[in-house]
């Protein structure tokens, strides 16, 4: 089973509340998503494989550690993942970015897929999944679906805030996926958003209705 890791860092915690408030504009929200994904990255990345490499410094020649490839891809479910990837591009330039897009049937509540479209060596990279919320569970593993279906086999989703019903489907459909957190809240209320949440994320960061 994948396992879960829910952030305490207080600068995540810190911005995770500020983006919750409903006095928090456009601008702000959107950077301050940013930032969180930035910070969630750089923790998330913690075991990335190194290998040691030869240099020369302006001193000696010396051994150091270095990434051992940079075969890593980040894939936004759209349209809200969107505001987490130049977070995480700003630690891990060299990525490539795939795109999954989904919306939520608001009759049934299932995933549709609309768009996908990943980097033709999806399969040979570290996939960092991200979208801000995690509430039914159901858009997140369509997404890792549609993934793993282009031959994806090392992935991770990333999101800022989850219910424990997305958790537990998400677990449930794709046990070899850990799954990283800024903040696990208390359920989904009976229009499946998460409460308390911060309403729909993809309306606050694009001034959308």
């Amino acid at each position: 089973m994948g396992k879960v890791y829910v952030f305490d860092h207080p600068l995540i915690q810190h911005k995770t509340a500020m983006i919750r408030m409903t006095e928090t504009s456009v601008k702000d929200f959107r950077e301050l998503v940013k930032e969180i994904a930035t910070l969630m990255a750089y923790e998330a990345t913690r075991n990335l494989p190194l290998e040691e490499v030869n240099i020369t410094t302006p001193m000696c020649d010396a051994k150091v550690k270095m990434l051992k490839g940079e075969d890593i891809a980040i894939v936004p479910i759209l349209r809200a993942g969107l505001g987490m990837v130049d977070g995480m591009l700003a630690l891990i330039p060299n990525a490539k970015v795939g795109h999954v897009g989904l919306y939520r049937d608001p009759e049934t509540h299932l995933p549709v897929e609309y768009y996908c479209k990943l980097p033709n060596d999806i399969d040979k990279r570290e996939v960092f999944v991200v979208d801000p919320m995690l509430a039914t569970g159901g858009s997140a593993a369509a997404a890792i679906d549609f993934i793993k279906a282009k031959g994806a086999k090392n992935i991770i989703f990333m999101c800022i805030i989850a219910a424990p019903e997305g958790i537990e489907v998400l677990q449930k459909a794709h046990p070899d996926v850990d799954i990283f957190i800024a903040a696990k809240d208390s359920h989904l209320n009976e229009n499946k958003y998460i409460v308390p949440g911060l309403g729909d994320a993809g309306d606050r960061l694009y001034g959308t209705k």
